[in-house]
């Protein structure tokens, strides 16, 4: 069928295909935009084309694949993503005559690390479909410029935060393992953008109950304890109403020493090792709670696990918050508290 389509990819490049059928063969690619020499982009439109050949690509979701290109001369990563514009897909809801073209974007990085960031880049990809539109002038202004910044945009800004923060970092941890609101001040658009990734990817949003993770939102605003607040009018950003313990501590030496590497896929594993521990943390407390609620010496395990863990101050909160309608639970975590007070 005739439709128009693009591709385009480089080392930290854009790149953007269009099929309209990608489960047929009956579909030509035609480049928009690549920062890759003439015979990559060949071998690249190859691979993405077997790629739509096959139906392989689901619209809006990103796949993470090894290409080999002749330059460089080893297989890179390629990240690639088929999308539709989102404002045309409407049209064409209402308007069957409408032909929606489509895209494939593809982004090279020099491994398939790339992985480790799939859902940032599906994220980036979904920002540039709300944006795209047809004219040209869109494409030099907007979108090419968009595409080119792929990696300093979606894998770099935990980097980023982890260099500007150095040992302040266990504030932002804490804040984030126990929903601490956050304000940040005087502070330009790319680094509030930063923070906020930062504590929305070191947060344990989908790992604990959604129910358990709003009650502690509220919990945490209606505490005196008020938000934080970093100021960043400074040469080095400043915090109020910071908290901290041993086991966010613990885990910033790890992001600061992790520094030195410079490396942006090492920052994400560590941010991703941190999590995991904190959750068999809450697990392992809930096992506790729950023999404690028969056994005397449980809760005295209970009492040194919160002790030793380094930080009993957040889990106790998480617990207390998905037990409150457990009267048992709920009265083993009431001692808790008054243990850990004294």
């Amino acid at each position: 069928r005739s439709s128009q389509q693009g591709a385009d990819g480089g080392d930290g490049s854009p790149g953007s295909a269009v099929a309209e059928t990608p489960s047929s063969e009956d579909f030509s690619l035609s480049l928009l935009d690549t920062n890759l020499p003439a015979e990559a982009e060949t071998e690249l439109r190859s691979f993405i084309a077997k790629r739509l050949t096959k139906g392989a690509l689901f619209e809006g979701m990103g796949n993470v694949a090894s290409v080999g290109l002749s330059i460089p001369e080893y297989k890179v990563g390629c990240y690639y993503c088929r999308f539709q514009q989102e404002n045309l897909l409407e049209m064409a809801t209402t308007e069957s005559d409408i032909n929606v073209p489509e895209y494939v974007v593809c982004f090279l990085g020099g491994s398939e690390k790339e992985d480790t960031f799939r859902l940032e880049l599906d994220k980036y990809i979904r920002s540039l479909k709300i944006n795209l539109e047809l004219e040209q002038k869109t494409l030099e202004t907007y979108v090419n410029p968009y595409l080119r910044s792929w990696f300093e945009n979606a894998i770099c800004p935990i980097q980023r935060v982890v260099q500007l923060f150095q040992e302040k970092l266990a504030f932002l941890l804490h804040a984030a393992l126990s929903y601490t609101p956050v304000e940040v001040k005087n502070a330009d658009e790319k680094t509030e953008k930063d923070i906020s990734r930062f504590l929305a990817a070191a947060s344990l949003q989908g790992l604990v109950q959604e129910g358990t993770m709003t009650s502690l939102c509220i919990a945490m605003t209606e505490e005196q304890h008020k938000s934080m607040i970093i100021d960043c009018s400074g040469p080095q950003p400043q915090f109020h109403n910071a908290g901290s313990n041993r086991f966010c501590e613990d885990w910033m030496h790890a992001f600061v020493n992790g520094a030195e590497g410079g490396n942006p896929f090492l920052f994400q594993q560590i941010l991703e090792n941190f999590k995991l521990k904190a959750i068999q943390d809450i697990n392992n407390l809930k096992r506790f709670i729950r023999q404690a609620e028969m056994n005397h010496y449980a809760l005295f395990k209970c009492y040194m696990f919160l002790k030793n863990c380094g930080s009993g101050d957040i889990l106790l909160k998480i617990v207390k918050v998905e037990h409150a309608e457990m009267p048992e639970a709920r009265n083993v975590v009431t001692v808790l508290e008054e243990f850990m007070r004294e």
